[in-house]
This record gives C-alpha cells, structure tokens and sequence, in this order.
C-alpha cells in the first residue's frame, strides 16, 4: 500500500516538474530601452505586463528588463507621451520608441467625480504645467499657479508662507462666496492650502466653465481646482526620492524711511514758509532754525538728539527658505504605497514673519480581490507661525532721533510720549501661532462582479484642524500686562456614494455617474484674556492671576446634501455628448428654499475624424466644443435667519446691576433663495503640424441673478437692512492657451506656451427702484454699484495738478493741495463733480513660458503680465503730507515725492496752512506690469555618473523669482495686497514683494 502510495507521489512529482520546467520555459527574460521620438533616453517609464499588476520602470538611460510570458503584451507609457503596446513572442532586445502626446489627444484630466481623457471633455477644463514651476521657490501650492492658466487668475502674498488671492474667470456676485472650491483627492478641501506640500502634488486640473463646475452645484459657483497627490504605481520598482533646496530674499523695491539728515531735510520744507525765502521761497533763509519746530521728544531741554536710528534695517533682515522632502513610494500586483515628508522653514524678509511646516503623507491601496480596491489618501501638515512682528506702519514713521531702548536696554514704551508706542512692543512678546491640518479619505472601489462595467465607489473624507494662538505682553493692557489664550477646533467630513456604469457597444459609447453625499462642518472657540499682573512671568499659563478676565466660547455647524446624476455619450468616437443634473441642499437657507437644482450640457464634435478631414493633414487633431450649465452661490451661515444677541439692556433700581436681555439684531428673509449664475462657453482645442502647435480657446458669457445683498431698508422697521436677492450680472471673456514646439532634436528641444485671457463683467439690474421717477432704474451710489458699469467701476473726483504758489484756486483749497477737475465748471467742488474714472478690474492677462533642453541642460523662463488698457486696473496711490503735530513728528519713505516750492513737480501734495481741503481726491493710478516671474537653469547628471551612485536620477538646479517689474505704479508693488485685502500705493504699512535665488538637488533612486 505504502509502495503505491510512494510511486503515485513520485509520478505526480514527476509531472509537476515538468510541468513547472514547461511553464517556465514559457517565461521570457525581456530587455528593452525605451526613447522618445527625438532619440533621447526616457527615465521612469512604466513598463507593466497587459492585465496584471506586474510591471517595472526604466532607468536613467531608458533601460529595463522584465520576465514575462510568452505572448504578454507589455505597456508602456510615460509622462507626455503617447502609450505604446508590445506583444512579446521571443526573448530578443526591444526597443521602443514612444511618440510625444498632443494634449489634446491623450491626457487624462481630473473631472468632477472621476477622470476623462482630454479628448472626451466637453467642458472647460485646463491642466496646471506644474513642471514649468518645480524649481522655484514657493512653499505655498498657490503660488505656482501664477499665470499658469488661462482663466486663472492668482496675485500675489507679500506673508511667510502666505496663501495668494484666488479666482476663475472674473467676478460673477455681489456679497456671494467668492471663495474657488478646492478639490484634493475627490474630497473638498476646506483648510488653507498653506498646509500642503507642492512637493506631493501629481496634478492640478481647473474646472472652468459651468457645465464642467455644475456636478458640484451650488459649491462651484466660483470654479473648482482639483488637486490630486501622488501615489504609487502597480508594478514599481521601490522609488526613493530626495530634494532639498536653500533660498535666499530681499525686496523687488528699495523702499526705506528717510535717515537723520532726510527728516531734517523734509523739516524745511514743512516750513519752507519759513525756511526759505520769498516770494519764489527757494533760497535758504539763513536765519531759520530747524531745532524748535522738532517734536519736543527729539529736543529735550531745547537740544536735538544726535541719534541716527535705522528702525527700518533693524525691524527687517535678508529672508531665507530651507526646504527638504522625502518620498518612498512603490507597487506590485496587489498593493502600492507612497510615503513622504517635507520639511519647509520660511524666515520672512520682516523679522518674526516665520513659516514652519512639516509634513507627512500616507497614501495606500490595496486589491483584496480583482474586482475591489480599498485605500487611503491621508496627510497630516503641523504650521508653525510663531513670533509677532513689530508694527511696520510705525516703524516707518518713527523718526530716526529717536530710540526704542533706553540706556540699561529696556524698551521705551512711547518715544515720543504720545498715543503711539513703540514699534517694538509688538515685537517683544510670546506669541504662539500654531495650526495642525489633518485629512484622509478612505475609499472603496468596486467593479461589481457579473455586471460588467458597473463601479461603485464610497468617499470618507475628513478635514480636521486645532488651532493655538497664545499670547502675552508685558506691555499690553495700557502697560500692566496683557495675556490670552484661544483654541480652536474645526472638523468637516464628506461622504459620497458614486455609482458609474460604462458600456461600449458597436459606435456608441456611454458612461452614466448617479452620486448622492452629504457634508457637515462644525467650529469651536475658546477664548480667554487677562489684563494687569502683577508678575505676568508665567504669560497665558497664568491667567486666573489677572486683574481683570474675561472668557468667550462660541461655535457653529452647518450642513449639505446634494445628488447628482451624469450621462456622457459618445458616437462613433467623434460625437459626444455630456449631461448633469445636480440638485443641493443647504442648512444656511430658510424653509422656503432649502435646496435647488442644477443643470448642465454639453456637446463635442471631434472634426479632425470625419473623412472630409483626412485630406487636411495640417490638423492633426480639431474638437469643437458648446456647453451651457447652471450653478449657484450659497448665503453665509445663519443669514437668512432671525438672530439674537445678548447685551446689557436695562438696570433695575436706582444703583442697581446692569441686567442682560436678548433682543433680535437680524431680521429674517424665509423666501431667501440660491444666487444662480448660467453659462454658456463654446470652445475649440487643436493640434496642429505634426501636433508642433497645439492648444485651445474659449469664448464664455455668464448670467448671475437673484444676487445675495443686504439690502437697505427703513430704520422704522427697527433693522438698517435685511439679506435678500436683487439684480443680475453678465459677465463675458476670452481665452487662449497656445503651446509651439519650436525644435524638437535630439540634444536640443524648444518648447513655448503663450496664455491670453480677458474678463469683463456688467450689472444689467440692481433693485429695480425707480425712486427719482427718470424713468430708470436707480443704482447704489453709496455702495460704488452702478447699472451698465462693471463691480468695481471707480466713480470718484477727478484729481487735477498741485496749486502752485501763484496759481488761481478754487474755494477751500490750499497751496500745496491737489487740484479738483470742475465737471459742471460752477467754480464749486461738490458730490456733482465725481464721474466715472475707469475700473479696477484688468483689461487682460497674459504669460510665456518657454523652455529650452540642450543635453543635460534646462533653461526656462517665465513672464507674467497683467494690463490695464485704456482706464483699467487702477489703483489709489494717494498720499498727502498735512502739517500737524503728527506730521512734524513722523518720519516718511524717500520714495514719497512732495511737492515743495524748492520741488514743483513733486508729485504727492503738501499743506502747511492748517486747514484741509474740501475735498482731497484719490490718485487712480495705472497698476499694469509686466515681470520676470521665474527663471530656472538645471543640469541632469549623465547616466555613467548616475549609475555611480545607484541612482535613476540626480538634478541640481538654480532659480530665481520676481528678478524685474515693468511698471509705472509708483508703489510697493502693482500686485501686491497688505493684510486687508488694499492695494499697495506708498502706503507707511506696506509688505515689499520678494525676489529669491534658489540653489537645489533632487536625487532618485
């Protein structure tokens, strides 16, 4: 028994190895190199045997080496070229050549709820360049969307770490959101985009239009950026990668108070009635003694100061940003990962505006079975902003007599013994400025088995931040110490359900997406505040020591729900259709309108296939685009409701306490409804002379209306205004985004994109009053809203020229004092003499990028332009010296140009009489530019020196920022905003904009 046992065994072993013997005589060991069309080398290309996970990558001379079976098909695909597919039959050398993409052709575009290829998008949707910026300095995702897209429109953030302003395609509300939606990995992200490494970021895809926003209804309204972070790859090799990079800043502009001899300089022209002689009041008069009219701070005892003090060089110094990431990241068959971390410390140019961040990154997935993925895209980002500045708009004005210490070294608290203190009071403080972001999605992808072609995927997304701000002062509370403490709390998360069924049959092709979710978000606040210690050594850990406390907690919460359903048709692989339907639901809205719907379409004609094309072999590819879509705008939180308010109302008894009564303070609107915004946009993407030029242009006009505003109304009502809907908006613009491969050679390649867009906007109609009986409907004069003008049309006085000493001036104007354009020419200045100015808004962008590959050497350069044209993008530079006790105190920057008799082209007007002006006009100004935004030079190891160290790659590079501005504004900057939002004239509290060099590395094994 045992003996036939035995031999069955051994007969069974037998035939199993030479099974395995046969089997393995089947597998191949393929060695291949992968180049693109101009002959060069193609590092990191995907290589994956078609239908499994099992794959590698080339090295740093395009090289793999894979064991497959014979027969497999393999794959191979890299970044901007085309996919090419080869079927393995023998174990001989392959090489493979892949053909550059069109992207119009063959990108895979990040849509709302899913992916499309570029070819198949009917809507407006453009994809960031983000290697044309992966060298320069920015720690803020934001920043490297500068002038990138057409239609994008990015400023600039003159703050450490500093999130730019942020919009698509022009203004389109009044008091509506006009926050633009950021998606990151499927989930709406809601923290600052400060908290993200760039270094982590795979793409960014901008949805424009209203058919392409329309799947996220009312959150859209604004457009939506959709930025996807970087995963491993099935079938990866294990990839290490390593950048680290040092940069150095110093202002664009040399802006800088005036030193010793300056401020006394200026002294004589306060008084130049008295300092120089008339009646041209331009010789010296010798007899004029500067020393009394200082300030009695800088003259104790009747003897000037012999201080010199640089407040400015003392509060600022050379900024510096050291950054290091590092990234794991890898696959096989069943599972891949990517770990990274960065580690960015930003020193501000302004001493104490400080930046830390440091990040870490966890994306896994996983396939328990072949039809089913599991995963999570999960981050964790620590902000550190600790430190106070000192108070820039005082330290401009401090004079230079003055000091902040006094001889042991302690601050003084007010040098010139006024109101105003010492600039360094802020300064010399604790201050802990901490935020921690975290986000993860999980996920859960189906292919449901037996039904092909039917997907379902779930979305867990949370967004969770812990905010400290701590502070103390010794100084604070009228100098007897000061401390508080707040703690915030935020968390949000998202939930959605997306069914996607996709079937191909004979020409038609159809891919139906049915999406319900739902959002919560919710905020807490703790705040406590002490003031007078006795010992304030312990700062915010000791505030029950205070002499006086006071604490305050409050917290909101709001919620959506929202279904969408998609059908995307496609015929004969030339015709295609895109449809949605999004309806919403928000919390903020009363009862009467808690949700809305919104709708969208649109349609695609892929012209370059139809036969009667085949003969024009100029046009390698030529799709025609028309959507129309609604979406719509939200009311802030709890706006439509009655709100209440505590106060002290009422005291019972003659010295009796003060009892607190509620009372309503918000009337309620039941019929507020959703702001709606519809779209039209027709578009055309080409490629064209063997795909050398290829690009797209659009053309879009928008109607908003039912306008969220707080509209005033009779105090009888016992409110001043109620939030309601009125009016309409149109809005208009173009856009084009031209890419030309100028030379395409082996060792040398030229590439340049060229983007132009423009926006106008108009109001048709406001509150449809016509309170004057003209016959037309009234505007909003007091709030700057005028029919038939754009949002932000200036309507203002006219400035004229500076009244001369002998010039003829009209009634309540003053030697020295900008003259005012007479409109009705009645030798009186009034409200009647404003008029119409120009507008805030651009006229038009526009930037080139170009980049050149000789070898081993990149070099690109980036230019960023906005233009104003005839009378737009103007900005109020206005500054005005007024001969007062401040004035005579404060110092000033020596850009400002004051006239004086001894200076009468001096630009910026002075008054020594005493009394103001009547009116003291705004001086609109161009604010147009055009910058050298980035320049980049980098140089890639060859591959024997690579090989050496075992790496695929290794690149060291040097970059520069903001190198020059073309502009006449005479101001800090034309782009840059201060903390408020205001444009920077020669404002005392302006931020310079920065230029940087950079020097970095970045090795990949």
């Amino acid at each position: 028994m045992f003996k036939k046992a035995s031999a069955k065994i051994y007969s069974l072993t037998i035939a199993m190895l030479v099974f395995a013997t046969m089997a393995f005589a089947q597998n191949l060991t393929v060695k291949g190199r992968v180049t693109g069309d101009n002959g060069a080398p193609i590092s990191a290309a995907s290589v994956i045997v078609k239908g499994t996970g099992k794959g590698t990558s080339t090295d740093a001379s395009g090289n793999f080496s894979i064991s497959v079976a014979k027969g497999a098909t393999l794959t191979i695909s890299a970044v901007n070229h085309s996919p090419k597919e080869v079927k393995i039959n023998s174990a001989a050398d392959v090489a493979v050549t892949l053909v550059t993409a069109s992207n119009t052709l063959t990108d895979v575009v990040v849509v709302g709820y899913g992916t499309q290829r570029k070819i198949d998008v009917t809507g407006a949707v453009s994809r960031v360049n983000l290697e044309s910026m992966a060298n320069a300095p920015n720690t803020n995702i934001g920043q490297f969307l500068q002038g990138t897209v057409p239609g994008l429109n990015v400023g600039l953030s003159t703050f450490a770490g500093g999130t730019p302003p942020i919009s698509i395609r022009g203004r389109v509300t009044l008091n509506g959101s006009q926050n633009v939606l950021i998606i990151l990995d499927g989930i709406q992200y809601t923290q600052s985009l400060s908290s993200i490494n760039p270094d982590d970021i795979a793409s960014i895809d901008i949805l424009k239009d209203a058919s392409a926003t329309a799947v996220y209804g009312a959150q859209g309204a604004n457009g939506v950026i959709l930025i996807t972070s970087r995963k491993g790859r099935a079938g990866q090799k294990t990839r290490v990668a390593f950048s680290s990079a040092y940069t150095t800043q110093e202002p664009t502009v040399n802006f800088r108070p005036w030193n010793r001899e300056q401020f006394l300089e200026n002294m004589k022209d306060a008084f130049w009635n008295e300092a120089f002689i008339g009646p041209d009041y331009t010789q010296p008069n010798p007899a004029f003694n500067v020393t009394p009219k200082l300030d009695g701070s800088m003259r104790p005892g009747g003897v000037m100061l012999p201080n010199d003090y640089d407040w400015w060089g003392n509060a600022t110094k050379t900024g510096a940003i050291m950054e290091n990431n590092l990234s794991i990241s890898g696959g096989g068959e069943k599972f891949n990962f990517l770990l990274s971390g960065g580690l960015v410390n930003q020193k501000g140019y302004i001493i104490n505006d400080n930046f830390k961040r440091k990040n870490i990154r966890i994306n896994l997935e996983t396939k328990p079975f072949d039809f089913w993925k599991v995963g999570v895209v999960s981050s964790g980002s620590f902000v550190n902003q600790d430190g106070a500045e000192p108070t820039m708009g005082i330290i401009t004005i401090s004079s230079p007599l003055l000091v902040p210490y006094d001889a042991a070294g302690n601050l003084i608290p007010s040098p010139t013994n006024t109101v105003v203190g010492n600039p360094f009071l802020t300064y010399d403080v604790t201050d802990r400025d901490r935020n921690q972001y975290y986000f993860a999605n999980i996920y859960s992808d189906i292919d449901v088995p037996f039904v092909k072609g039917l997907n379902y995927r779930m979305n867990f997304g949370n967004n969770y931040r812990t905010s400290q701000r701590y502070f103390a002062s010794k100084y604070g509370g009228g100098l007897t110490g000061e401390a508080s403490k707040e703690n915030q709390e935020y968390y949000d998360y998202t939930f959605d359900n997306i069914l996607t069924y996709t079937k191909k049959f004979r020409k038609h092709d159809i891919a139906v997406t049915a999406l319900y979710g739902a959002i919560e978000r919710n905020f807490s606040r703790t705040f406590a505040q002490g003031t007078g210690f006795d010992r304030i050594s312990l700062g915010y850990n000791n505030i029950q020591s205070a002499t006086i406390r006071n604490i305050t907690t409050n917290a909101n919460s709001e919620a959506l729900e929202y279904q969408m359903g998609r059908i995307n048709y496609k015929y004969n692989d030339k015709y295609i259709l895109t449809a949605t339907m999004r309806r919403d639901g928000f919390s903020g809205f009363a009862q009467n309108n808690k949700s809305a719907w919104f709708p969208s379409v649109g349609l695609a004609w892929i012209l370059s296939d139809e036969s009667f094309m085949q003969s024009v072999s100029v046009v390698n590819s030529l799709k025609l685009r028309a959507t129309y879509g609604s979406i719509g705008n939200q009311t802030p939180r709890y706006s439509s409701l009655a709100q209440v308010a505590s106060n002290s109302s009422y005291v019972f008894g003659d010295g009796g306490a003060t009892a607190f009564g509620q009372q309503v303070n918000s009337l309620a609107n039941p019929d507020l409804k959703w702001e709606k915004t519809q779209g039209l946009n027709f578009g055309v993407d080409f490629s064209l002379l063997n795909n050398r030029l290829s690009g797209n242009l659009e053309y879009y006009s928008n109607n908003t209306k039912d306008l969220l505003f707080a509209v005033t109304i009779p105090n009888i009502t016992g409110f001043s205004q109620i939030q309601s809907n009125i009016g309409k908006i149109h809005n208009t613009g173009f856009e084009a985004g031209i890419t030309y491969h100028v030379i395409n050679n082996k060792d040398f390649k030229w590439s340049s994109t060229f983007n132009f867009w423009q926006n106008n906007n108009k109001i048709t109609t406001l509150t449809g009053i016509d309170a004057n009986g003209d016959g037309k409907e009234d505007d909003l004069v007091s709030s700057g809203l005028f029919i038939g003008k754009s949002i932000q049309t200036i309507f203002d006085y006219q400035r004229g020229p500076i009244y001369q000493l002998n010039d003829v001036r009209l009634p309540g104007f003053q030697i020295g004092s900008l003259s005012v354009v007479d409109q009705d020419k009645n030798n009186l200045i009034n409200a009647n003499d404003r008029t119409f100015l120009g507008r805030q808004e651009p006229a038009y962008r526009l930037s080139l990028f170009n980049n050149l590959q000789y070898k081993n050497f990149t070099l690109s350069f980036f230019i960023n332009s906005i233009q104003g044209g005839k009378d737009g993008y103007l900005g109020n530079g206005a500054r005005l010296y007024f001969r007062d006790d401040n004035a005579i105190r404060n110092n000033d920057l020596t850009a400002v140009d004051y006239w004086s008799p001894r200076n009468p082209n001096g630009k910026y007007p002075r008054i020594i009489s005493g009394s103001r002006s009547t009116v003291e006009p705004a001086m609109w100004e161009s604010r147009s530019f055009i910058r050298l935004q980035d320049v980049s030079l980098g140089y890639s190891l060859p591959s024997k020196l690579v090989g050496k160290i075992k790496a695929q790659s290794a690149n060291f590079y040097v970059s520069a920022k903001n190198l020059a501005t073309w502009t006449k504004w005479d101001g800090w900057d034309p782009e840059g905003l201060n903390a408020n939002g205001a444009v920077q004239g020669l404002i005392l509290d302006g931020r310079p904009v920065l230029k940087a060099f950079t020097f970095g590395v970045q090795v990949t094994y």
